[in-house]
């Protein structure tokens, strides 16, 4: 799990181009939204298809998206649970 964590930091920082940042300057547990990283809507966007383009995941329910994107341990939890063997 702390493999895929420090992936996805990796992977939110050149997605998002938020090359000003470090995977040790996120917080695992930290909100992505809002008063955490401060990511909005369009980001969210970006994230949901990169879970479906690398991680082989959908997401149809725009709720459970939210719970999804609440922190980089979350999404991890989900991939982990979820994702195409």
């Amino acid at each position: 799990m702390e493999e895929l964590i420090l992936k996805l930091k990796e992977e939110i920082i050149t997605l998002l181009n938020l090359f000003e940042l470090t995977p040790e300057d996120i917080e695992t547990e930290a909100p992505l939204f809002g008063d955490g990283l401060g990511l909005d809507s369009i980001d969210a966007m970006e994230l949901f298809m990169h879970l479906e383009k690398n991680y082989g995941l959908t997401i149809e329910n725009p709720k459970e998206m939210r719970k999804i994107f609440t922190s980089v341990k979350t999404m991890a939890e989900y991939i982990v649970a979820n994702k195409e063997n």
